[in-house]
């Protein structure tokens, strides 16, 4: 199975920890040059840390991924800096719970703007770029099983809905884009043990076991349990799968 991907550049965006930054990871792996695109101050350092790990050539910038212009720019100086990106993952993206009837209409549109908008934007860009080159490329979407179902006991319409949608923007762009060797998927993971996740555990540790009841697997994903997933949709190996929306959550919406 041909994983390799030496001689391609990587963009990940919320790339400096996380699903994101073990992804970048993996892919360097396989030899790819990592540009990572974050609001996090750290995104430098997480770029400079793959390159000490892998020999690989890497490039990091704070982005706002919601900024159309900002975004069309970092993906040029981008092109400049390594080469074109044949490769994407957005993994940019945030969640706000509380009960629908209280969600105001700055967190309604932040979370939407972050997670759908911010997500065409960078494939956008992402798209222009191989068209111009005339190259083809993978992108890959993260979106989540909350596209799918409704997670309990909290709730979090804005995110749920901004999740179903990016799942569609990657059918809708693969379609589009299919001609042209342009491949577009999504994934959906479950519940992923990540910095964010444990925050809100640690706010409400009763819902971890909650969720890990509800998971056949019996515990939650790591990071690292979605690379080898991404790297097989990134690369040749998945040369003509590309419109679908793959879940990986431990057998969470099987039930």
């Amino acid at each position: 199975m041909d994983t390799n991907l030496t001689g391609k550049t990587a963009v990940i965006t919320g790339g400096a920890r996380g699903i994101g930054f073990a992804v970048a990871r993996s892919l360097a792996a396989e030899g790819a040059d990592i540009a990572i695109l974050d609001l996090l101050d750290t995104v430098e350092e997480s770029a400079e840390r793959i390159a000490d790990e892998f020999g690989v050539r890497t490039y990091g910038r704070r982005l706002d991924v919601t900024d159309q212009e900002a975004t069309d720019a970092a993906f040029a100086e981008i092109a400049e800096r390594l080469s074109v990106p044949q490769v994407l993952l957005t993994a940019a993206g945030i969640e706000i719970n509380g009960d629908s009837i209280d969600v105001t209409a700055k967190d309604w549109r932040k979370v939407i703007d972050v997670n759908l908008t911010g997500t065409f934007f960078a494939t956008q860009a992402f798209g222009r770029g191989l068209l111009a080159a005339d190259l083809p490329g993978s992108a890959v979407l993260i979106s989540s099983m909350s596209g799918l179902i409704v997670n309990v006991p909290q709730w979090a319409a804005s995110y749920n809905s901004s999740k179903a949608a990016v799942a569609h923007l990657g059918k809708s762009l693969a379609v589009e884009w299919a001609a042209s060797d342009i491949r577009v998927n999504s994934i959906s993971p479950g519940y992923v043990l990540t910095d964010l996740t444990q925050q809100i555990i640690d706010r409400e540790p009763e819902l971890e076991a909650d969720w890990i009841s509800r998971i056949p697997q019996g515990r939650m994903a790591t990071p690292q349990d979605l690379t080898g997933l991404v790297v097989f949709l990134a690369s040749p190996a998945s040369s003509y799968l590309t419109g679908q929306q793959i879940v990986i959550d431990g057998g969470y919406t099987a039930v």
